[in-house]
């Protein structure tokens, strides 16, 4: 055995072990619970729940306090998991970039921990071995490599030995030296040298890279943070007024700090934080049912505001595996998509005999598994298992040739078999077929690769048993046909790609793949101008400014790197688009992360790519991320409803706070009264409008505008003017009880019952933008029912129960004195009805309007 194959001495390992460390990625720096939970404190959403807390526990009421300290929880739950999120997907870095693996040491091969290969270490290489490290390849027998987790191509690529001389480059391209770190062999055995470990290997970079990015803070977070605070500065500005008019005009600062107290209940907007993780969280749920797996629940609303959606082509819009689509005979083609493999005519029957006979016995290669699944069904499959047939000889791959060729002993005869299959330039020399033969072969190979074929030849060649041929060339080859190999699209993916289209969404493919390939995929699923495309090396010679000016046009980029995914997505944000990135690969997992929305496969992805994404599609369907648009849209519509509700209805609470302490009137609302009014409000924001079933025309309109605010002008002032008709009514229905000299007690009750079912009002006019009042209590929306229903019902126990009478400081009313409040309520909200009435129609003619074409 040569130096070189003899290995490093075991000490030399030790010692570059000790010198230059594990095989592995680099640990993060982990951050303890008590440090996460610091930082959480300090956002002022939060702090609002924990002060709203102390508040309700100071007023004894510790019901409503341990409510607010479980959503306390909830959020810190939640920021947690976040927080592991990048340490996880660099753990599951880790495990691909470290298998076991098989090195030489002292002329001995011993099995050792992928972490423990050290730089220079002869590592022998097996199908379906997992390379432990960047190498050259120092010897190799018809060794092929599946390097897709790298590059995204679904072909497995072939490797030649190093001379010695080229240096190490990237992943991609047939017949180069090297292998990396992570992908498989599945093809043929080597002996390897390793150049690079740990982060110095491109997986290793890859982690780094994942390292380095910086998450955005989701939008919808910055917006309701932006609106808790402005309410909280207005409340406790408001507060403090009370407190010093109270005790500067009545010299009464005790009733000043509880009319304060209440004050501050009536506008702390404690349900925006609530709303916000109850929408997401069941949002997330329900996405769960339709096998789409949420891991950053505030995703789903960025997701309904996308503008651009890039997409991986192998395994996102293929499926990554290797199917026969067609099959040449005596110049013939047969498209197998027509033809089911079972009425496959006879004579086609022998050509997949003879590429089986040319394959693997128990292949790792996908068109090898393809057409051993082919000859399964055509019952062919038991040919290698036939005590009868004995491969006698294999005549691999070469750099000089590109065929192989197995010589198989069929018992009972005087003869050997001869199969070949390889490239069909490989298969015409072997066949010495004369220039003009060859020439209409290979016309029949450029119309299927046309087509996105990958393209073999077969041939067949029969020899005497006494026979001794030293070299393929010197068979007497007769060729047989060609056969072709298609990855194919997902059936859904055209369907998906128009509804994009339809919801204003552009889709573009990013893929390690051939222009050519790339592009019959596009023009197959519909993708918009198919004619243009840039390469990786188009990108690599692209500065950052010429890029984001080509991207606006360009929707196809091929044979690009993992690098330039994340330069791709970076140039679209740069454009102000709203990006979701698709993949289910190693180097598809940076651009998944630096995107405002990773998407990953969950069946065909890695561990990389789902712990970098925010959302996983469980069954790999793409149509699933439609329906994800969808409920992210749904979810923003209804969230922003809610909020318009929370705003309007804080208006009346608070003005019935403040008037009468203003004016030393008789106060309305106690603790316990806001905070029965605050049983209403809470579910009724969270689930009423969660419940709400998704507008018509969702998915025919255009992404959000982000600049739009989720309470902007229109909706400001709409939800003003609903708060300002409630309180208008309350306080005409208080002043009448003080006109008519009703008592205290029943001059609360009647505006406070009055309140009760203006909230109940604003409940219901507002879940729907043009449904008008009675449209929306017959839409099937079971959880308002329950709350109209549920919020009556316990009016009506307060009302008439002696106990709680008195607790409430109420007094009973009569019949007429309900409906009296029941009507003042109607009529507070019957104005933006017939708003709605005239937006309906509105919508209506600009739809007629329409051109259909």
């Amino acid at each position: 055995m040569s130096e070189q194959i003899m290995g490093l001495t075991v000490q030399e390992a030790k010692e570059r072990l000790a010198q230059e460390g594990f095989n592995e990625l680099p640990s993060q720096r982990k951050q303890s619970a008590f440090s996460i939970f610091i930082g959480v404190i300090k956002d002022p959403m939060l702090f609002l729940l924990i002060a709203a807390g102390g508040v309700y526990l100071f007023l004894g009421e510790v019901e409503d306090a341990l409510m607010l300290s479980a959503f306390v929880c909830v959020v810190v739950g939640i920021t947690f998991y976040q927080e592991r999120k990048t340490e996880r997907a660099l753990e599951a870095l880790r495990d691909l970039s470290s298998p076991r693996a098989s090195v030489v040491r002292d002329g001995v091969q011993y099995t050792v921990a992928g972490r423990e290969v050290v730089r220079d270490d002869i590592v022998v290489l097996r199908e379906g071995a997992r390379v432990p490290a960047d190498a050259v390849v120092v010897s190799s027998a018809h060794l092929y490599i599946d390097e897709s987790l790298l590059t995204g191509e679904s072909i497995s690529v072939r490797k030649s030995e190093w001379d010695g001389k080229e240096k190490l480059g990237q992943p991609g391209g047939d017949g180069l030296p090297f292998v990396f770190s992570g992908t498989m062999v599945t093809q043929g055995h080597a002996l390897v040298r390793v150049t690079r470990i740990g982060v110095n290997t491109e997986i290793g970079k890859i982690g780094v890279s994942l390292q380095s990015i910086v998450e955005e803070e989701m939008l919808l977070k910055k917006e309701t943070r932006i609106l808790v605070r402005n309410f909280a500065i207005v409340g406790m500005v408001m507060c403090a007024g009370v407190l010093v008019a109270y005790g500067i005009y009545y010299h009464d600062w005790i009733r000043g700090v509880l009319s304060g107290l209440s004050l501050s209940m009536a506008l702390l907007p404690e349900e925006f934080s609530v709303v916000l993780v109850v929408f997401l969280a069941i949002g997330a749920w329900r996405m769960s049912r339709k096998r789409v797996l949420v891991r950053k629940s505030a995703a789903i609303e960025t997701l309904g505001a996308a503008t651009v959606l890039c997409v991986d082509k192998t395994g996102t819009l293929t499926l990554n595996e290797m199917r026969l689509a067609s099959v040449v005979i005596d110049q013939e083609i047969m498209d197998l998509d027509v033809f089911d493999i079972k009425e496959m005519p006879e004579k086609y029957h022998a050509l997949l005999k003879y590429s089986l006979l040319a394959s693997h016995h128990d292949p790792f290669d996908p068109i090898e598994k393809e057409i051993h699944r082919v000859c399964n069904i055509l019952s062919y499959g038991d040919v290698h298992l036939d005590d009868r047939w004995t491969l006698v000889r294999e005549f691999p791959l070469s750099k000089e040739l590109l065929a192989l060729s197995h010589v198989w002993m069929l018992a009972g005869t005087n003869a050997h078999i001869v199969a070949a299959k390889g490239a069909p330039e490989a298969i015409i020399e072997l066949c010495h077929m004369d220039h003009m033969h060859g020439e209409d072969v290979l016309k029949k190979v450029d119309a299927m690769s046309q087509k996105g074929l990958r393209v073999l030849g077969v041939a067949k060649a029969t020899v005497d048993h006494s026979d001794r041929i030293q070299d393929q060339h010197d068979y007497a080859y007769e060729f047989v046909g060609l056969i072709g190999f298609v990855d194919p699209v997902r059936p859904s993916v055209a369907q998906a790609v128009q509804e994009c289209y339809t919801a204003g969404i552009r889709v573009i493919m990013v893929t390690g793949d051939y222009p050519g390939t790339a592009q019959f995929v596009a023009q197959k699923i519909g993708l918009r101008n198919v004619g243009e495309h840039m390469t990786g090396q188009d990108l690599a010679q692209c500065d950052r400014a010429t890029l984001q000016m080509r991207i606006r046009d360009v929707n196809i980029f091929t044979r690009v790197v993992p690098d330039q995914k994340l330069a791709i997505v970076e140039a679209l944000k740069a454009n102000g688009e709203i990006v979701v990135m698709t993949g289910d690969g190693v180097n598809d997992a940076p651009a998944l992360k630096s995107a405002h929305i990773g998407v990953a496969m969950g069946r065909r992805g890695t561990d990389v790519a789902r712990e970098a994404s925010d959302i996983v599609l469980l069954d790999d369907h793409f149509l699933s991320i439609v329906e994800a648009v969808k409920m992210g849209r749904r979810i923003f519509d209804n969230l922003k409803k809610a909020i318009s509700y929370i705003f309007s209805v804080h208006i009346p609470i608070a003005g019935i706070s403040l008037i009468p302490v203003i004016f030393h009137l008789p106060v309305v609302l106690f603790p316990a009264h806001i905070a029965f009014l605050e049983l209403i409000i809470d579910p009724a924001c969270s689930v009423v409008y969660e419940s709400e079933k998704a507008e018509k025309g969702i998915m025919k309109r255009n992404p959000r505008n982000l600049k739009k605010r989720l309470l902007d002008r229109s909706t400001f002032v709409i939800s003003l003017l609903q708060g300002l008709g409630v309180l208008i009514a309350a306080l005409v229905v208080y002043f009448l009880a003080l006109h008519w000299h009703f008592s205290e007690e029943k001059i609360r009750t009647i505006t406070f019952v009055t309140l009760v079912f203006g909230n109940l009002m604003l409940i219901v006019t507002n879940l729907a933008q043009y449904k008008n009042f009675m449209q929306i209590l017959g839409n099937g929306n079971k959880a308002l029912k329950y709350i109209l229903i549920s919020a009556a019902f316990f009016l009506l126990v307060i009302l008439y129960t002696p106990f709680l009478r008195n607790i409430f400081h109420f007094s009973a009313l009569k019949v007429n004195e309900i409906l009296l409040s029941l009507c003042v309520a109607i009529v507070s909200i019957a104005w933006f009805e017939i708003y709605k009435r005239f937006m309906q129609k509105k919508v209506r003619i600009s739809a007629n309007d329409i051109d259909p074409s």
